[in-house]
This record gives C-alpha cells, structure tokens and sequence, in this order.
C-alpha cells in the first residue's frame, strides 16, 4: 500500500462571512480556491458572541452540498423547504441544496465556546439540479470508535474497522472522520487511490507519516493539509493530544462555475439562477 504524504499546508485566512461571522477559512482562498470535490472549508469558532451572533441570515445555495459539523455551542436553522431546528454539539447536517434552498443559519449564545465546520461538496452535472434535502445526524447517532491504543474516531461519513458513518448515499463517497489521537500515538486510516484527501488539524500537533517523521515535518494547528495521492494515511501525534478531521471524496473531473452560494458548470447557468432569483422562481416545486 502506498502512503499518502504532505502535498501542501494551509495556514487559514482569517474572515468574516454571512452578516458578520468571523471564521477561519483553508479554501476558496486566493491561496486555495478549491480542491476538487471541496469548494469550502470554514472552521468558525469563537468565545466572544459578538463573534458570531450575527450569523447567516437567509440566503441561497443551488449545485452543492453543503456539512456543518458542530463541536461545541449550537446552530438554529430554517429553509424554504420547512424545515427547521438545531444544531447542537456533535451533531451534523448534510444538506444537499441541488436545484436550489434558501436557509439560514443563526448561532445562538451558549455557556461555553462555539465551535465548529462548514464544508462544501460539488454536485456532479446530472445532480445539480436534484431535489433537496436534509440528513440531520444527532450526536448520538454517529458512531465512535475506541481503539485500544486510545484513539478515537467519529464516523460522520465512510467507514473505520468495519463501522459505517452516520451519513450514507452521498454521491462522492466521502470519508468525515473526526479523530482524538493520545499523546504520541498513530492513526492509521485507508482512503480509495485517486480521491481527493484532506487533513484539518484544530488542536495539537501532528506528524502525517507516523513516527518515523521527523520533527520538521511536525504541523501545528490550525492548518490544512492536502494530502498526495496513496493508499493510506498514516498520522502522529507530537507532544500533546491532537485533534483534527480527516476528509477524502472523489473529485468530478467537471468544468464548473462558482458565483458566491452558487456552484453550476458553466457560466450560462449561473446566469439563469441569478435571473430566477430576481424572478421569483429560484424555488422549484
């Protein structure tokens, strides 16, 4: 098997979306634009409410899917569709937006921090104009698995030993896995060869290669590591105990056009949904 290594790091950028949110952000970046299936990846979090009070008021999404995965505080959410309720600490929303949803996303003020992530997977061209929809995973349903070493991994999407993620029948295949890794421990996790492999580091400090790496090649958080083609990833914890997701998808290979909540293939498309967004008639039936 072939071992995936370090093809960059990302250092986030600091920013500020929705009415005023702040946030980390490792892409749709002037340094990451995009890592084909990902078009975004927020890390937002903060102690201060006025941080992130604001929130996301209404807004529109067509030709993604978009993951919010908390860890600590919770998320109020509605939509066009009628859906509404919460996302608490641990829980998950995948939300794919296809045709097109309008939603918002409202943090509310907690006793502890709020922390959490936001990605967004493209749509393949014959999904992009599906009916949306919502899997809303509780915490308590996604599955976790203790190794005897101490690890620990949330299975948000894919499968670890044998356990199959909460979240099923994405079109991408995509692994979500949310790892807490002891003190000088390794993590060692298969990825399908050819598909697009992602590493967020949020706490500690990490070495991916095992603990054959050496200390140069340690990464701190926060960053983002985008990981070379292979077979397996191999991780170690340095110092402390770390903490980080590891994310992998297949990649469409597609042409595509991005204007803000938008992600279609061509500009043409673009062009009609902002045209049935000054209309009316951005909401299919």
């Amino acid at each position: 098997m072939t071992e995936r290594n370090v093809k960059d790091v990302i250092t986030p950028t600091p920013a500020s979306d929705g009415a005023g949110v702040l946030l980390k952000r490792s892409i749709a970046t002037p340094t990451l634009d995009h890592l084909d299936p990902f078009f975004l990846f927020d890390h937002f979090g903060s102690e201060r409410p006025d941080d992130y009070l604001a929130g996301f008021p209404l807004h529109p999404h067509r030709g993604i899917e978009t993951v919010t995965y908390m860890l600590d505080g919770s998320v109020a959410h509605r939509d066009s569709l009628g859906n509404a309720g919460v996302i608490g600490t641990g829980d998950v929303q995948w939300m794919t937006a296809g045709s097109g949803i309008l939603h918002e996303e409202m943090p509310k003020a907690g006793p502890r921090r709020l922390d959490g992530f936001q990605i967004w997977v493209n749509l393949p061209a014959k999904l992009k104009m599906t009916r949306p929809r919502y899997q809303d995973v509780p915490a308590a349903r996604i599955p976790e698995v203790a190794r005897p070493d101490g690890a620990a991994i949330r299975v948000v999407a894919g499968q670890v030993d044998g356990v199959e993620g909460a979240v099923r029948e994405i079109f991408a295949g995509p692994t979500y896995l949310d790892v807490r890794l002891p003190a000088g421990r390794s993590f060692e996790q298969p990825i399908p060869r050819g598909h697009t492999g992602l590493l967020y580091v949020y706490r500690g400090e990490v070495a991916v290669g095992g603990p054959a790496a050496g200390a140069s090649q340690a990464i701190p958080s926060p960053r983002l590591v985008v990981l070379g083609d292979g077979d397996v990833v191999r991780v170690h914890a340095i110092g402390e105990e770390a903490r980080f997701l590891l994310l992998s998808a297949q990649p469409l290979h597609e042409p595509y056009a991005r204007y803000g909540p938008f992600v279609m293939n061509t500009p043409d498309e673009i062009r009609e949904t902002l045209r049935e967004l000054r209309e009316g008639t951005f909401i299919r039936p």
